[in-house]
């Protein structure tokens, strides 16, 4: 159950519980796509009932085939995670517009090139940092509030999920969501209990950066999603 889980990793939101709460709405159904795309809460709450079931159905197959679950959460997620767009907010200035423009063209093909690479290595990072225990996740406990959208644009909003802990405490989940071209809604970033995941990864990418003297290279292949986790725990508990 959610509550038990929680209870049992919110110690301190590492890459584990942060990408578990995420799932509580990742998982958008793979049916037919309505004539009105949903808005941003409607993708939240079926996501839950969706994540729910794909949890509850798992254990009847994964000794089998864990293939199976482990693929479909990666395929879930696909759907309704931007991740070239959370990789190109990781890289910060590194892979801003004004820099690409400043590039000759084989300097933007290598650009374009390493935000591929560190787009894949961000979401394979992503997947497996959720995807072992989620078995135990059973999705109680949880109420979901209105989009709050930017006053400067409606294609920005963020949908508020309250988390209960078995020990009374709420948690506050956060999804900041973005509206595409398609009318589809997805995620660009998580907040929890006012950690900021895309702050702490673009943090923690611009130190490397400069550990590897501005050398994207290096940092994409060493990238190490144990370190965001650090940051992230220490970041909690000197918020307590």
């Amino acid at each position: 159950m959610i509550r038990g889980l929680i209870q049992r990793n919110w110690i301190a939101p590492t890459g584990f519980t942060i990408w578990v709460l995420m799932l509580v709405w990742a998982e958008v159904a793979s049916a037919q796509q309505p004539v009105e795309p949903a808005g941003p809460r409607e993708v939240v709450a079926q996501a839950t009932d969706r994540i729910m079931a794909l949890v509850r159905e798992a254990p009847d197959y994964f000794e089998d085939d864990p293939d199976r679950y482990i693929n479909g959460v990666g395929e879930e997620l696909d759907r309704v995670v931007d991740f070239r767009g959370f990789a190109r907010g990781v890289m910060g200035s590194y892979a801003s517009a004004e820099r690409y423009r400043s590039l000759d063209k084989a300097e933007q093909q290598r650009l374009r090139e390493q935000l591929d690479k560190f787009t894949d290595v961000l979401r394979v990072g992503m997947v497996r940092s959720y995807r072992r225990g989620l078995l135990a996740f059973g999705g109680e406990g949880v109420a979901l509030g209105d989009p709050d959208f930017s006053p400067n644009s409606s294609r920005v909003a963020s949908v508020t999920q309250l988390v209960s802990g078995e020990d009374g405490k709420v948690y506050t989940v956060k999804y900041q969501m973005g509206q595409y071209r398609d009318g589809s809604w997805k995620l660009r970033n998580l907040i929890i209990e006012n950690i900021n995941l895309g702050e702490i990864y673009r943090g923690q990418f611009e130190a490397a950066a400069d550990e590897a003297g501005g050398d994207l290279d290096i940092v994409i292949a060493n990238w190490d999603d144990s370190r965001i986790q650090s940051e992230a725990r220490e970041e909690y508990r000197g918020g307590e």
